[in-house]
């Protein structure tokens, strides 16, 4: 059952409030050798609407087509550009991108086009084009784009035949103009808003750093330790290896190289073939690089153990080694881990577990695995590059504290972190609502003089036979 529309509104096919459709041109590359007959164009491809909003197209590609196909192709004020194809599973086709007086002066030496993955829909001028473009996005949002996708999983295209006989519910020009008005104010408040709080991870971010660091040197604890007879630990010393810089700690602690006061155990090879999809009597989980980030996540393997299974307890420290995660902790889990991961086996009646977790979590540290484990192709931290980092290890009851300080502080993070994402989540959402508000005719007032919609669809008819009449060649007259 079709919803009612309001007074004065009515439905109309997409296609028919299009006057002129045409697919895009990806054209050549610079390089190619000069032609006289081409011209040098900005061409805009479906990787700039992610961030259209801010970018307007300033990151599109530089190229070369034909002046015979710019003629047709070049992008005036008020087009929309609508992703025919490129999509996959998580993300569909169907996007658009409306240009506006500003996108036209990004790169204003060189005419605008799209490339042949997307359509340029050139509208009638008696419509606010705008309100169209918005209808196209609330189509997208409200998840309607799926029944109009075709292609394989991974190269989703538009069925465009179909998808150009969409009914876009349309009201009298004047309401459609304080429609398009009201939404711009509204998206206007909303990206403010997404821009502020866009900055709170990298915020929360900061703060943990900051306090790991105050943790290390001492300065979290720094009036905590005052009038309190502290014992220093003394470890075993191998003098394997030597620090490349001196350092100043506060007193009662000490600083070792890594290296010479605990050991490193690399984890297993693991074949394929002997790995598990569900866990089992005598099965464990596989610690791999891929399962770390804040617990596990999705496919974890697993094997079964046997006597010359490595295996870490939940109190035990693994390190990644190798790749881009290289030094990424994994902490509180048991498990068989796998050989690019090594343990680093401390003594834990000195060493506080979560204390060495948060130590080995700090940026400085962090920063000196990333550059000691090299920076080819495939990086790799070996047990003799690891071994100069340096401990700082502070007296057994101060790390105690340490630990109960720096988990303090984070709670209060990660409840922030919490708050954060529940308000992004509901402000991610608004935009769908505030269309799905817009096309019921709920957004704005209706006034009395706004007129019907109906003459607007009577008015695009006669445009369109006049456009046909100038279309049509005149016979060549015979001699």
């Amino acid at each position: 059952m079709e919803r009612h529309l309001p007074n004065n509104w009515v439905k109309a096919e997409f296609k028919d409030l299009t006057s002129f459709v045409i697919g895009g041109d990806w054209g050549k590359d610079l390089e190619f050798e000069f032609d006289v007959d081409s011209e040098i164009v900005s061409c805009i491809r479906g990787s700039e609407i992610k961030n259209w909003g801010q970018d307007k197209g300033s990151t599109a590609s530089i190229r070369k087509i034909k002046s015979s196909s710019l003629e047709k192709r070049a992008l005036v004020e008020g087009d929309i550009l609508l992703e025919i194809s490129g999509g996959g599973p998580d993300q569909p086709v169907g996007r658009t991108i409306y240009i506006d007086e500003e996108a036209l002066e990004v790169n204003a030496d060189y005419k605008k086009v799209c490339t042949n993955f997307l359509r340029m829909v050139r509208l009638y001028d008696v419509l606010n084009k705008k309100f169209i473009k918005h209808y196209l996005d609330s189509f997208y949002l409200s998840g309607e784009i799926l029944k109009y996708q075709g292609g394989s999983n991974n190269l989703r295209n538009l069925k465009y035949k179909e998808f150009e006989t969409i009914k876009i519910p349309l009201p009298p020009l004047p309401e459609q103009q304080r429609i398009v008005a009201k939404l711009d104010a509204l998206f206007g408040h909303l990206d403010t808003l997404k821009t502020r709080l866009e900055n709170i991870p990298q915020i929360l971010k900061n703060f943990r750093q900051a306090v790991l660091t105050q943790a290390v040197t001492g300065k979290l604890t720094e009036e905590w330790g005052v009038g309190k007879e502290l014992e220093d630990i003394k470890l075993n010393d191998s003098k394997k290896y030597e620090l490349g810089f001196e350092f100043s700690v506060p007193k009662k602690w000490s600083i070792y190289p890594i290296g010479n006061v605990f050991s490193f155990q690399q984890g297993m090879q693991i074949a394929k073939e002997t790995r598990l999809k569900s866990p089992g009597n005598n099965v464990l989980p596989i610690l791999r690089i891929k399962n770390y980030h804040d617990g596990f996540i999705e496919d974890v393997e697993y094997i079964k153990i046997n006597e010359k299974s490595l295996i870490a307890e939940e109190e035990d420290i693994i390190l990644t080694r190798t790749g881009e995660s290289r030094g990424r902790v994994l902490t509180g889990f048991k498990g068989v881990f796998h050989n690019n991961t090594f343990r680093i086996n401390f003594p834990k009646d000195k060493v506080e577990g979560k204390y060495l977790k948060h130590f080995l979590s700090q940026s400085q540290i962090q920063a000196f695995i990333k550059y000691n484990s090299g920076r080819t192709g495939q990086p790799d931290l070996t047990h003799k590059s690891f071994g100069p980092c340096p401990f700082i290890l502070p007296p057994k009851e101060e790390q105690t504290e340490i630990v109960k300080r720096v988990e303090h502080l984070f709670s209060k993070a990660d409840a922030i972190e919490a708050q954060y994402q529940s308000l992004k989540t509901k402000i991610d959402s608004l935009p769908q609502a505030i269309l799905a508000k817009a096309f019921k005719g709920e957004l704005v007032e209706q006034l009395p003089t706004d007129g019907d919609a109906k003459d607007l669809l009577e008015e695009i008819k006669r445009l369109r036979e006049s456009m046909k009449k100038k279309t049509v060649k005149k016979k060549p007259k015979k001699k």
